[in-house]
């Protein structure tokens, strides 16, 4: 099955939910943390890349995806991820961590220093598949969110925005801001026309999300 055809069904077959969760069974490693460029891991395995504002939950969603509750570190300190961290799934494919944006307590050469170092990443890593940009869906895309999202379009990489701690709305509620921020990317060349919600807590969304990762790193997997 193509990506276009699974870019236009409502959900992804059993068949596809199943061969993603034994993706994410298999173990999953740190594998470094690297603080500039020229200290990437060789480009040899596809990878997916996690974004978005400091706070917004990717290290608890990565440990989530993967069913392990410390392999990515999270904390409730704004800005703590100031590395690009790599992690490795089933000796097949690596899941990256950048570093968070908008944290207001880091001093602004440490911020753009991080932030210069999330774009280095995503402008020249010729085998990543996909950015999954988190959005809190409490509170929706905000400025901040939208320079990345010009930024991800100047870059021309695909990605795809993932609404995290879904749990904390009502399902009216995350229906009504997965429309609302489909329909504020729709327009947006690199976008994947397609919006997750999820949660770390109550697993909502974790085997879709989880089949989109596969799908998108892995198609023949």
């Amino acid at each position: 099955m193509t990506e276009d055809a699974v870019a236009d069904e409502a959900v992804f077959t059993p068949e596809a939910l199943e061969v993603a969760r034994v993706l994410f069974a298999r173990p999953a490693s740190f594998v470094m943390g690297a603080v500039a460029i020229d200290g990437l891991p060789e480009p040899d395995l596809p990878e997916v890349a996690f974004a978005g504002r400091s706070n917004v939950g990717k290290s608890s969603l990565i440990n989530a995806l993967v069913d392990r509750h410390r392999l990515a570190r999270a904390s409730n300190e704004p800005g703590r991820t100031r590395e690009v961290n790599f992690f490795l799934l089933d000796e097949r494919l690596r899941l990256v961590d950048l570093p968070g944006y908008g944290f207001a307590r880091a001093s602004k050469g440490t911020t753009a220093k991080f932030q210069n170092l999330g774009r280095s990443y995503l402008r020249g890593r010729p085998n990543l598949a996909r950015v999954y940009l988190l959005i809190d869906a409490r509170h929706g895309l905000k400025s901040t969110d939208a320079e990345a999202l010009d930024a991800l379009d100047k870059a021309a990489v695909s990605y795809q925005i993932v609404l995290t701690k879904a749990d904390k709305l009502k399902p009216a509620q995350v229906e009504a801001i997965t429309e609302a921020t489909l329909q504020a990317v729709s327009r947006r060349p690199a976008a994947f026309p397609r919006v997750v919600a999820t949660s770390a807590e109550s697993k909502l969304g974790l085997a879709e999300l989880k089949a989109e990762i596969a799908l998108a790193a892995l198609p023949s997997g």
